[in-house]
C-alpha cells in the first residue's frame, strides 16, 4: 500500500461536509486515528478499528495522523442498494438491540483482506459505480456473516419519530446542520418544527442557535480557559471570523479580547 500522509477511500458517494449521517456507513481506519462525537459520546477509532455509523444521526469527526500517516475507508450503503441486496438474497431481519450511533464491527479475518482488495481499483483512479456495487455487496455479505444482527439496522426503516424539541436542541445545538435536518430528526416538517420551536423557546431556531452557541463559547473561554480558535468549529461555526463577529455583537468584545483578560 502506498504510504499516504492523508487519504480517504470512498465506496459509494462521498462523505458530506454536513454533520449528518444520511446513509448507513462503514468506517474502517487503516492508519491514524479518528475521533467521533455523536452528541452524547466520544469514540476513538484506532488503526484496524471498524464500525457502522447509523443513518439519520448527527455526528462530527476529527482526524489525527499517527507516525505522519492517516488513511481510512468509508463505504456507504444507500437505501436503494440495500433494498436490491435484500430482494436478491431473501434475507431475514434479525432484531438489533441497542441505540448507539456507532456500532462496532467485531475483529475478523475477512475485513483486512477485503480492504486490501480495494487497492487495485484506487490505483486506477476512483472506483467506478459498477465495481463499487460489486464491492459493496461483497462487504455486506462479510458483515452479515460475522454479525447477522446487523440486518436489524441495515434492513429496517428507522425514521425519526416526533420527540421533545427542547431536550433534542439542548443536546445537539453544537452540530452544524440545516434546519431541514433538525426538523426531520425531531419527526416534524420544517413548518411544524418552526412553529413548535417558537412555542418552546419563544424565538426562531436561527437566533436561538447562535445565542446558545455563543453562551457556550463564553463559558468555555471564561471558565475552561479554552482558546477561541480551538472551539469555534466544535460549536457549529464555519469560520473563525464569523464566530468573532457574532461574539462581539453579543458581548461587546471579541472572544480573543475576552480570553486575554483571563
Amino acid at each position: 500500500m502506498k504510504d499516504c500522509t492523508a487519504h480517504i477511500r470512498y465506496v459509494g458517494s462521498e462523505i458530506s461536509p454536513e454533520q449528518f449521517i444520511a446513509d448507513h456507513t462503514l468506517v474502517y481506519i487503516i492508519k491514524g486515528r479518528m475521533n467521533i462525537y455523536d452528541g452524547s459520546r466520544h469514540t476513538v477509532l484506532q488503526a484496524g478499528s471498524c464500525c457502522i455509523a447509523r443513518k439519520n444521526r448527527l455526528a462530527r469527526y476529527s482526524k489525527e495522523k499517527v507516525a505522519g500517516a492517516l488513511e481510512k475507508v468509508f463505504v456507504f450503503f444507500d437505501d436503494a442498494f440495500l433494498r436490491r441486496f435484500r430482494e436478491r438474497h431473501k434475507l431475514p431481519v434479525t432484531k438489533f438491540e441497542g441505540t448507539d450511533t456507532l456500532v462496532p464491527i467485531a475483529e475478523n479475518d475477512l475485513l483486512p483482506g477485503y480492504m486490501q482488495s480495494l487497492l487495485p481499483y484506487y490505483h486506477r483512479g476512483d472506483i467506478r459505480a459498477a465495481f463499487a456495487d460489486v464491492k459493496r455487496e461483497e462487504l455486506l455479505i462479510i458483515l452479515l456473516e460475522v454479525q447477522p444482527e446487523l440486518s436489524g439496522i441495515l434492513f429496517t426503516d428507522d425514521l425519526p419519530q416526533k420527540i421533545n424539541i427542547e431536550a433534542f436542541m439542548n443536546r445537539n445545538f453544537k452540530f452544524n446542520v440545516s434546519l431541514e435536518r433538525l426538523a426531520f430528526l425531531t419527526g416534524r416538517s420544517l413548518s411544524a418544527f418552526k412553529r413548535d420551536f417558537k412555542k418552546t423557546f419563544d424565538d426562531t431556531p436561527g437566533r436561538w442557535l447562535v445565542k446558545k452557541r455563543l453562551q457556550e463559547a463564553y463559558f468555555l473561554i471564561t471558565r475552561k480557559n479554552k482558546r477561541p480558535s480551538d472551539i469555534y468549529l466544535d460549536l457549529g461555526f464555519e469560520a473563525l471570523s464569523h464566530f468573532s463577529a457574532a461574539f462581539k455583537k453579543e458581548f461587546g468584545k471579541t472572544p480573543t479580547e475576552l480570553a486575554s483578560q483571563g
